[in-house]
């Protein structure tokens, strides 16, 4: 089979069956025969899952700062169920940031991302005005992480 053969195969087989084509990928990949590999192919489910990780910080973050939000503006809704989700969204960030610490890079972005959509969120769920909430996200990462920090009404 010639490699242009191969490359059609291996293109087709992409589009057909994404499992079966990364299964054969890692076989080739695992046995050395790079000239066989779908390069284009691995590029780009490479720099995809680049994109998932950081999707994937926005998605942490945008939750942890909805649920933040609802503590400071709703203060006599609090309750164990907000409590917990903060907490476990707190660890999953932490997690999340210590599988892939290069995504500390992009934090200022991920976070004015993430608090543009919990804002929306928030709206939606408390009824609450848009112009209820700060413009600009008012947590920093460190008290979004920080197990001791719980916002209160005159938080800044």
């Amino acid at each position: 089979m010639s490699a242009t053969m191969i490359e059609r195969s291996a293109a087709d087989l992409y589009e057909r069956d994404f499992h079966a084509w990364a299964s054969a990928q890692a076989e080739l990949l695992r046995a050395g025969n790079l000239a066989a590999i779908d390069l284009a192919h691995i590029a780009e489910e490479i720099e995809s899952m680049g994109r998932s990780e950081r999707r994937e910080l926005v998605n942490r973050l945008v939750v942890l700062l909805l649920h933040l939000l609802k503590w400071r503006f709703q203060a006599d809704r609090r309750g164990n169920s907000w409590r917990l989700s903060i907490k476990e969204q707190r660890i999953r960030l932490r997690s999340h940031l210590d599988d892939n610490p290069s995504l500390k890079t992009q934090i200022d972005w991920a976070i004015a991302q993430a608090y543009t959509l919990a804002l929306i969120e928030a709206e939606r769920e408390t009824g609450l005005p848009e112009s209820t909430f700060p413009v600009i996200c008012p947590f920093t990462l460190d008290q979004c992480l920080d197990d001791t920090f719980w916002p209160d009404a005159t938080s800044q």
